[in-house]
């Protein structure tokens, strides 16, 4: 996962109260029967210092509606997390739960168990199925099947530009008419004239500019793109279109006027949100993250101001940012959807998990409303993030999340659009060898577009010509072909 990937990960694990690292360890319960199913689940993070005491309590919970299963919390590191993760999704390791990597292709090899009848009516998760916002299970599905649990949180999100408000203050910045790259350009400009030395626009590796509404059925990591609001049906090369281009014009010129780290391409430099290394940074904000508070909390309580810059559309990419799966070679199917359906019903459970423990990490301000306060042992390392773990709307919040602000969150799940290719998920098995290619291409510039390192006009014309042959024409033309016969069926 690369840093930007990461950070945007553990930003909206703040949203949800918490921090997107965990840890594993032994399960034990004095009430567990020593008949009982262990149900092995693996996700990505570190080691909470509380884990002992936090998975007891766990099965505890689970104990009162299965008294013969216990829960068993694998983690591996998010640096190693992919590869092992691949590792053992290819090896048909009987895993029973794991956090989803490359949802789609996995499912399309037969990796993951088909969870449709456990959801159905009578079904173990039928109960969790209906509190989820129906855009996921659309999201999800794979040649008419579902082979995943997603996690009811941010269906739909922005990319925003937000600005250390520090600075803003300091030099009487306005960013009232920013909605764009181009139209931050005299507020980076003022900055950068008074502080040359600090990163105006904080970007670096893995950094990609974002149209205001385009869908990538195969990542942003390779050029194909749909436009969001069904107004044009081709999938086209988003470095083609006149928008992305203006958009890397405007970054280029940045880059020359030394708004942008020169070493962006290559630089691997943490900004992090509550130091004064930057001026603005790219972030991405969902309905649950409410406004800048996320980021507020994460940064130990310093202040930004975000403007947003793409359109609020739901879509599969934000349906399949977590997201378990069952292993088809699993022994405990059953078991490990029973889990499931705890973590996104039972309160609980879910936020002895979310928030750390109560008594320790955090204690009921209104236990009816759900309000808490976290307590000084709130710390890193002592809770599991939310993001990642269950039905968000079943969280505990602290009282600065305010009834108004719940309302707002939910009255703009409803007002926010659905991508056109929401449901789209091709099936890329017969171009393995073309996509591999593809990508061998688009990681020689992928970084010198998006920070503005590079010329874009004759860069492009350059890298066209060695996706040509790669095999673009073949791909766009069966992916073309996959997304016409989708939208027929809509």
């Amino acid at each position: 996962m690369n840093k930007f990937v990461k950070g945007a990960a553990l930003v909206s694990a703040v949203a949800f109260g918490t921090v997107a690292l965990a840890g594993c360890g032994k399960s034990n319960s004095d009430s567990a029967s020593s008949k009982a199913t262990t149900v092995n689940m693996y996700m990505p993070g570190d080691k909470p210092k509380n884990y002992d005491a936090m998975i007891k309590r766990a099965n505890k919970e689970i104990h009162k509606t299965y008294k013969n299963i216990n829960l068993k919390m694998n983690f591996i590191g998010w640096g190693d997390y992919e590869q092992k993760y691949n590792v053992m999704v290819t090896s048909g390791s009987g895993y029973d739960l794991a956090f989803a990597q490359n949802y789609t292709s996995n499912a399309l090899k037969g990796a993951y168990a088909d969870m449709n009848s456990e959801l159905k009516s009578g079904g173990v998760a039928n109960k969790a199925y209906k509190q989820v916002d129906p855009a996921y299970w659309k999201g999800l599905k794979v040649n008419g099947k579902t082979y995943g649990f997603p996690v009811n949180a941010n269906i739909y999100a922005q990319n925003m530009l937000t600005f250390n408000d520090e600075f803003l203050k300091k030099y009487n910045i306005s960013i009232n008419d920013v909605d764009s790259y181009a139209s931050m350009e005299s507020a980076l400009a003022k900055f950068h004239k008074e502080k040359p030395g600090v990163a105006a626009f904080a970007i670096g590796q893995g950094f990609k500019a974002s149209p205001k509404h385009m869908d990538f059925p195969l990542g942003n990591g390779l050029p194909f793109a749909i436009d969001s609001s069904g107004s044009s049906k081709k999938i086209v090369n988003v470095y083609d279109t006149s928008e992305m281009q203006g958009i890397l014009k405007t970054l280029h010129s940045y880059y020359q006027k030394g708004y942008i780290p020169k070493d962006a391409a290559t630089s691997s430099t943490q900004y992090n949100l509550q130091d004064n290394t930057w001026f603005v940074r790219q972030e991405t904000q969902g309905p649950f993250d409410y406004g800048d508070s996320a980021l507020i909390t994460n940064a130990g309580g310093k202040k930004m101001k975000s403007k947003a810059i793409t359109d609020p559309y739901k879509s599969s990419a934000q349906s399949q940012v977590a997201v378990w799966t069952i292993s088809k070679t699993s022994k405990h199917k059953k078991e490990a959807m029973q889990v499931l359906n705890l973590l996104n019903t039972d309160k609980t459970l879910l936020n002895n998990i979310t928030w750390g423990l109560e008594g320790t990490q955090w204690n009921f301000t209104d236990k009816a409303k759900g309000k808490i306060k976290i307590t000084n042992k709130y710390k890193p390392n002592t809770f599991i993030g939310a993001w990642m773990m269950g039905n968000n709307k079943n969280l505990y919040t602290q009282d600065s999340t305010t009834e108004a602000m719940i309302m707002k969150r939910d009255q703009s799940i409803k007002d926010s659009k659905t991508s056109a290719a929401l449901g789209f998920n091709p099936d890329t098995s017969s171009l393995k060898t073309e996509i591999t290619n593809l990508s061998n291409v688009m990681s020689k510039y992928l970084d010198i577009l998006n920070t503005g390192t590079a010329d874009p006009v004759p860069t492009i014309k350059k890298m066209d010509k060695e996706l040509k042959a790669a095999g673009y024409d073949k791909v766009q033309k069966e992916l073309q072909k996959q997304y016409d016969a989708f939208l027929a069926k809509q």
